[in-house]
């Protein structure tokens, strides 16, 4: 099990929902599988709800003709070193978009330990 606590860093690519890597696959899930391969300690996708990027186009869901490509947030969080040679995979697989580093503090990453929601539901 994995351990991560005090200064860390937060890597963030923002890209479109319907952006594909070379491969054909949904990009945030090729930016989460190369997370994942270099060993970081966890990758979110998020999904947004309305933005708009360098062409200032709006991204929403609530448009008449309903966005299929709505704002993604893939964030990855770790130590500084993974992060900065993550960071270059990033950068080299992200068309059109925003690849960011931000600084952060882990006050708490477990997993595993307690069983989980579920656990505590049987137990109250």
């Amino acid at each position: 099990m994995k351990t991560l606590e005090g200064p860390a860093k937060k890597l963030s690519a923002y890209i479109g929902e319907k952006d594909e890597y070379e491969d054909g696959r949904p990009l945030y899930t090729a930016l989460v599988e190369a997370a994942r391969t270099a060993g970081c300690a966890g990758a979110t996708v998020l999904r947004g709800v309305q933005g708009f990027g360098a062409t200032s186009r709006i991204h929403a869901a609530h448009n008449l003709r309903m966005s299929s490509d709505l704002p993604v947030v893939v964030q990855v969080i770790d130590c500084e070193s993974r992060v900065i040679a993550l960071s270059e995979m990033f950068r080299a697989m992200v068309g059109d978009g925003m690849v960011t580093i931000e600084d952060i503090f882990v006050v708490q990453y477990r997993g595993g330990v307690t069983g989980g929601p579920v656990e505590k539901l049987r137990k109250a």
